[in-house]
């Protein structure tokens, strides 16, 4: 289904904004010099539009790549089940399903030759009982019960199919793409593995498909002593992040006891920010720099999340949230980051009342975006990628919890 739309859009030049980087005792003066140049620009703004949805309360974009496309999700009207969505040229898509209830598009895609990955059931039950991965992913009264699949979208077929799993899997699950046609995500394999934890059964490892015909299928290594994981993001040098860990209970935590990066054929622990949990890329860049979160020691299952950077040449590093809050930031993510070194994501306090989507320039703690969004009216709450052109995408949301998606389009040039 597709619909149009108008969307007011500023100069579309490039908002310097500097590269975020986390702060650390080695630190060069540089630090400082950028964050003087981003407070500088701090009385920047931004253009902000909402997008139309599919009739439902909730809509969020997850991926924006360099031709402005805005992929995502939005729920259908009576909020009952929702599907893949693609913001393009004027137009809404709705992307449909495998068959299913519920899709979507979860993670930021950059290919730019037309082709959208995500996840979506199909009409076969879960035999098994799992909840799988894709539960934390949707939402209403049909988030579980269909085996999920990572799937495809060409723009050239104007339709989606499924992707295979490993030998005797279920369920896979896809998020990013290049424009080598490669797309990474996770898949189920036959292994019934004891690390799993209820009602998750089957062993999954992190996949890179061939896209064809026929779509082929290949696994990734681990860590060594690791049993399950998941490929998250892939850039144009065939360089993929994602987690490495045990089955647990199929959506981070444990399974995410290692953030990793492939290349070569081989993998690198990434490091972590304390805990041997939740360590999680989201994005790659194509100088292989790497945004994502990490785990709380004090907090095993996710409460609170600490948003970071990793660069060949400093390592991982902490991106704080936001200072001087009311009730206090303690929680940042980083979703996205494009090649100036632009990083956006969120910021919350402790119980996710007020969170805000952010923007990290040159130093450890991020700007508020909704101190940049001119005139638009609702808070800006979640910012999960940006591209080049420095346009953001996330979710608003206004006083009745109602969430849509927006764009966000810098105003002037460089």
């Amino acid at each position: 289904m597709t619909t149009q739309f108008t969307t007011k859009r500023a100069s579309q030049t490039l908002f310097i904004v500097l590269i975020a980087l986390c702060c650390g005792a080695t630190l060069v003066p540089a630090f400082a010099q950028g964050q003087a140049q981003g407070q500088a620009k701090a009385k920047s703004q931004y253009q902000v539009s909402s997008l139309p949805t599919l009739g439902g309360t909730s809509s969020a974009g997850n991926s924006i790549n360099n031709q402005s496309w805005i992929a995502g999700y939005s729920r259908l009207t009576g909020d009952q089940t929702r599907h893949a969505t693609l913001w393009r040229n004027g137009s809404l898509t709705d992307l449909g399903t495998l068959g299913g209830p519920n899709s979507s598009v979860t993670w930021n895609v950059k290919n730019t030759q037309g082709i959208i990955v995500g996840i979506s059931q199909t009409a076969d039950p879960e035999p098994m009982g799992e909840l799988w991965s894709s539960f934390g992913f949707y939402s209403g009264p049909f988030r579980s019960g269909y085996i999920n699949l990572g799937f495809v979208w060409e723009q050239s077929l104007g339709q989606m199919r499924g992707l295979p799993n490993f030998p005797d899997g279920n369920n896979g699950f896809a998020t990013g793409a290049n424009n080598l046609g490669q797309v990474v995500g996770w898949a189920e394999n036959g292994v019934h593995d004891e690390a799993c934890v209820s009602p998750q059964v089957l062993q999954f490892r992190p996949a890179v498909w061939r896209l064809g015909p026929p779509d082929q299928i290949h696994d990734l290594p681990l860590i060594p002593g690791d049993t399950s994981g998941s490929a998250t993001a892939i850039n144009d040098n065939g360089q993929i992040v994602g987690i490495s860990g045990i089955c647990d209970q199929a959506i981070g935590r444990h399974t995410a006891k290692h953030a990793v990066l492939w290349e070569n054929g081989g993998v690198i622990d990434l490091g972590n920010l304390g805990a041997q949990w939740w360590n999680t890329p989201t994005a790659i860049n194509q100088r292989g720099d790497v945004v994502g979160f990490a785990g709380d020691p004090a907090f095993v299952e996710g409460d609170i999340l600490h948003a970071f950077m990793w660069t060949r040449d400093n390592g991982i590093r902490h991106l704080k949230p936001l200072r001087g809050r009311v009730p206090e930031h303690v929680d940042s993510e980083a979703y996205g980051i494009n090649e100036s070194g632009q990083v956006v994501g969120v910021s919350c306090d402790a119980d996710s009342v007020d969170c805000r989507a952010v923007i990290w320039n040159h130093g450890v703690y991020p700007t508020d975006l909704n101190d940049l969004k001119s005139s638009f009216p609702t808070r800006l709450e979640t910012a999960k990628d940006i591209n080049d052109n420095g346009e953001i995408t996330g979710r608003s949301i206004d006083a009745n919890g109602v969430r849509t998606v927006y764009v966000a389009v810098p105003i002037g040039g460089k």
